[in-house]
């Protein structure tokens, strides 16, 4: 494989783009900062097929990146391979508001083959290379420049590694059958929704006790008027004002902006400095949270009671049987909450219940709630057994 030297014009990435438009995938990695802003810093960009690969420096002078951002999020044709690709696709949409399509993540699919439920980049390395990945550059300040030969040959690492990795993970998923399992796992994974950051919706990221419609439409205002805040002087949302210290100030009012000295986590300057006049506007403008927005109580939700909890045991018991006979990770197959939801009586928009998923799980998981299904101790294991009246 030709690994280039850093990228840092526009010529060369640009040339670089057009070959890789023609490769069936390409493995893609980001270094960013994001400890001191709202938004993370790129610092630099990591890209290889199977023939070549590079580090573009997003931070050269005059860089055009519209290349290599149209390579990601306009071609349709190419495949975008990350591993624990998260953080990496909110970076990019963040830069053009879209997400590289089609994708394909190789945490996600390790658990479809096994590899337990959030397996590391140097583990799987290690374990589909034999290689251990020296993890010396781990934590370089990827913002500083310039960048040493030692930190961008670890960075290219990541996408190295990945080129070979992936056409051997694909080879062995067409084998077992369960490259279809990972479709709409790709799918919501690269679904834009994820990744956009609606200050309306911040306060839900929110804790607070109590569901008082002014409280909650206090609540809104202030940690809408939060995130804007953050984003006006880039900094992280905390260093506005802390989650806790939004909740008490939802809760509990200051009736005057000079009472902003007596609320903890806020400093004494904002008694009488901008940023506290513009909070106590928000404040005083607040109005209740809407009934249509409200959150559902507890009690609203599908209730499952004593009985329903030691179904939703045996539920979790019955996927760790399914997960461990057929060596995929439990996650995959389904997720705690749906265990309840099914236990509780919900027969309806559950993963579970449609596609591979009730094929590998969830005709069981059904079976078990229902009466047609048991556990039994065979050979000192564990297992699944019919029970007398199956139909």
């Amino acid at each position: 494989m030709h690994v280039h030297p850093l990228i840092t014009d526009s010529a060369t990435l640009a040339n670089l783009c057009a070959r890789l438009a023609d490769a069936p995938f390409v493995c893609v990695d980001t270094e960013f900062m994001r400890e001191n802003t709202y938004w993370p810093e790129l610092c630099l960009i990591q890209i290889a097929d199977t023939e070549e690969a590079a580090a573009i420096d997003p931070k050269a002078p005059g860089l055009d990146m519209q290349p290599l951002l149209d390579l990601l999020v306009n071609n349709e044709d190419v495949l975008k391979v990350f591993h624990a690709g998260g953080q990496d696709i909110e970076i990019i949409y963040n830069l053009t508001g879209k997400t590289p399509h089609p994708m394909f993540d190789t945490q996600v699919a390790a658990m479809a083959l096994g590899q337990g439920e959030q397996i590391g980049y140097s583990n799987l390395v290690d374990s589909w290379l034999g290689i251990q990945i020296d993890k010396g550059a781990r934590f370089t300040d990827w913002s500083r420049r310039p960048l040493d030969q030692r930190q961008v040959d670890y960075a290219i690492g990541d996408v190295t590694h990945l080129s070979k990795i992936f056409p051997r993970m694909l080879e062995r998923l067409k084998k077992t059958g369960r490259g279809a399992w990972l479709d709409q796992e790709m799918e919501r994974i690269s679904d834009p929704a994820n990744y956009a950051n609606d200050p309306d919706l911040a306060w839900k990221r929110v804790r607070i006790s109590g569901r008082r419609a002014d409280v909650l439409g206090r609540l809104k205002a202030i940690a809408r008027w939060r995130e804007v805040e953050a984003r006006a002087k880039d900094l992280p949302r905390g260093r506005i004002v802390k989650d806790e210290t939004l909740a008490d100030l939802a809760g509990h009012p200051p009736k005057r902006q000079s009472d902003l000295a007596k609320v903890r986590g806020l400093s004494a300057t904002w008694a009488s400095n901008d940023i506290g006049r513009r909070l106590m506007g928000v404040i005083e403008a607040a109005e209740p949270l809407p009934a249509s927005e409200m959150p559902l109580r507890e009690d609203r939700k599908p209730g499952l009671g004593k009985d329903g909890s030691l179904v939703a045991d045996l539920l979790k018991l019955l996927l760790k049987i399914r997960a461990r006979d057929i060596d995929v990770a439990p996650r995959l197959l389904a997720r705690s909450e749906e265990l309840e939801a099914l236990a509780a009586g919900v027969r309806h928009d559950l993963a579970i219940l449609e596609g591979w998923r009730f094929d590998q799980f969830g005709r069981d998981a059904l079976d078990l709630v229902e009466g047609r299904l048991g556990f039994a101790v065979l050979g000192g294991k564990l297992k699944m057994t019919r029970t007398e009246n199956e139909a």
